[in-house]
Protein backbone atom coordinates (compact mmCIF):
# COMPACT_ATOMS: atom_id res chain seq x y z
CA UNK A 1 0.00 0.00 0.00
CA UNK A 2 1.11 3.45 -0.71
CA UNK A 3 1.87 6.00 1.74
CA UNK A 4 1.53 9.87 2.15
CA UNK A 5 4.04 11.97 3.60
CA UNK A 6 2.95 15.51 4.01
CA UNK A 7 5.02 18.90 3.87
CA UNK A 8 5.54 20.79 7.52
CA UNK A 9 2.60 22.80 8.27
CA UNK A 10 -0.11 20.12 6.58
CA UNK A 11 -1.69 17.90 9.15
CA UNK A 12 -4.25 15.69 6.85
CA UNK A 13 -6.43 16.69 3.51
CA UNK A 14 -9.94 15.30 4.02
CA UNK A 15 -12.94 15.41 1.34
CA UNK A 16 -13.28 15.71 -2.35
CA UNK A 17 -9.76 16.46 -3.53
CA UNK A 18 -10.61 16.26 -7.27
CA UNK A 19 -14.05 16.30 -8.66
CA UNK A 20 -15.03 14.46 -12.27
CA UNK A 21 -15.76 17.13 -15.08
CA UNK A 22 -18.91 17.75 -16.08
CA UNK A 23 -18.67 17.93 -20.46
CA UNK A 24 -21.97 17.73 -22.62
CA UNK A 25 -24.17 16.34 -20.08
CA UNK A 26 -21.63 13.38 -18.73
CA UNK A 27 -18.60 13.47 -15.87
CA UNK A 28 -15.70 12.79 -17.13
CA UNK A 29 -12.90 11.87 -14.81
CA UNK A 30 -13.05 9.54 -10.99
CA UNK A 31 -13.74 12.05 -7.42
CA UNK A 32 -10.37 11.58 -5.79
CA UNK A 33 -11.37 11.32 -1.74
CA UNK A 34 -9.20 12.44 0.94
CA UNK A 35 -10.64 11.43 4.84
CA UNK A 36 -8.75 11.64 8.10
CA UNK A 37 -9.73 9.58 11.07
CA UNK A 38 -10.12 11.20 13.75
CA UNK A 39 -11.11 8.47 16.26
CA UNK A 40 -9.14 6.52 18.90
CA UNK A 41 -7.91 3.37 17.88
CA UNK A 42 -4.63 1.28 17.81
CA UNK A 43 -3.75 1.93 13.86
CA UNK A 44 -1.18 4.79 13.42
CA UNK A 45 -2.06 5.06 9.94
CA UNK A 46 -5.17 7.48 10.45
CA UNK A 47 -5.14 9.14 6.19
CA UNK A 48 -6.72 7.54 3.25
CA UNK A 49 -7.22 8.60 -0.21
CA UNK A 50 -9.56 6.61 -2.28
CA UNK A 51 -10.77 6.60 -6.07
CA UNK A 52 -14.46 6.30 -6.82
CA UNK A 53 -15.09 5.89 -10.59
CA UNK A 54 -17.55 8.72 -11.67
CA UNK A 55 -19.83 6.00 -13.11
CA UNK A 56 -20.80 4.96 -9.79
CA UNK A 57 -23.01 2.01 -9.45
CA UNK A 58 -26.34 1.99 -9.03
CA UNK A 59 -28.23 -0.61 -8.23
CA UNK A 60 -31.19 -1.86 -10.30
CA UNK A 61 -32.74 -4.31 -7.73
CA UNK A 62 -34.87 -4.06 -4.55
CA UNK A 63 -32.64 -4.97 -1.31
CA UNK A 64 -33.80 -8.00 0.00
CA UNK A 65 -35.46 -9.20 3.15
CA UNK A 66 -31.95 -10.06 4.59
CA UNK A 67 -30.71 -6.53 3.73
CA UNK A 68 -33.54 -4.72 5.33
CA UNK A 69 -32.85 -6.80 8.65
CA UNK A 70 -29.44 -6.18 8.86
CA UNK A 71 -30.27 -2.47 8.33
CA UNK A 72 -32.50 -2.90 11.05
CA UNK A 73 -30.07 -4.17 13.22
CA UNK A 74 -27.58 -1.65 13.09
CA UNK A 75 -29.84 1.37 13.24
CA UNK A 76 -31.26 -0.14 16.72
CA UNK A 77 -27.95 -1.03 18.40
CA UNK A 78 -26.50 2.24 17.08
CA UNK A 79 -29.04 3.81 18.42
CA UNK A 80 -28.82 1.94 21.76
CA UNK A 81 -24.97 2.68 21.45
CA UNK A 82 -25.73 6.25 20.99
CA UNK A 83 -27.89 6.71 24.38
CA UNK A 84 -25.95 4.39 26.54
CA UNK A 85 -23.12 6.91 26.09
CA UNK A 86 -24.87 9.89 27.31
CA UNK A 87 -26.70 7.87 29.73
CA UNK A 88 -25.47 9.47 33.54
CA UNK A 89 -26.79 6.03 35.03
CA UNK A 90 -24.87 3.70 33.14
CA UNK A 91 -21.54 5.60 32.65
CA UNK A 92 -19.48 4.91 35.98
CA UNK A 93 -20.45 0.98 35.43
CA UNK A 94 -19.34 1.09 31.96
CA UNK A 95 -16.43 3.10 32.33
CA UNK A 96 -15.32 0.66 35.37
CA UNK A 97 -16.27 -2.66 32.96
CA UNK A 98 -14.94 -1.18 30.05
CA UNK A 99 -10.99 -0.51 32.03
CA UNK A 100 -11.37 -3.99 33.51
CA UNK A 101 -11.60 -6.17 30.21
CA UNK A 102 -9.55 -3.78 27.26
CA UNK A 103 -6.57 -5.26 28.60
CA UNK A 104 -7.15 -8.78 28.55
CA UNK A 105 -7.32 -11.06 25.51
CA UNK A 106 -9.80 -10.32 22.86
CA UNK A 107 -10.87 -7.02 25.22
CA UNK A 108 -12.23 -4.40 23.32
CA UNK A 109 -9.86 -1.40 22.85
CA UNK A 110 -12.11 1.62 22.61
CA UNK A 111 -14.94 2.25 24.78
CA UNK A 112 -17.12 2.96 21.28
CA UNK A 113 -16.22 -0.88 20.31
CA UNK A 114 -17.50 -1.97 24.21
CA UNK A 115 -20.96 -0.25 24.15
CA UNK A 116 -21.35 -1.49 20.66
CA UNK A 117 -20.81 -5.11 22.02
CA UNK A 118 -22.71 -4.90 25.03
CA UNK A 119 -25.62 -3.54 22.99
CA UNK A 120 -25.24 -5.95 20.24
CA UNK A 121 -25.42 -8.83 22.66
CA UNK A 122 -28.58 -7.17 24.19
CA UNK A 123 -30.15 -7.33 21.10
CA UNK A 124 -29.36 -10.77 19.82
CA UNK A 125 -30.30 -12.13 23.55
CA UNK A 126 -33.74 -9.87 22.90
CA UNK A 127 -34.54 -10.73 19.32
CA UNK A 128 -32.97 -14.35 19.19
Amino acid sequence: MGKVKYATGIDYVQGSLAKPTVKDGHSCGSYLIGTHRVAETTNPNCNRIYIRPADTYKRDSAPTQNEMAVREKFATVSAAVSTRAKDLTKMAADKAAFIAQKDVPGGRKTMKSFLWKLELEAYDQSNG
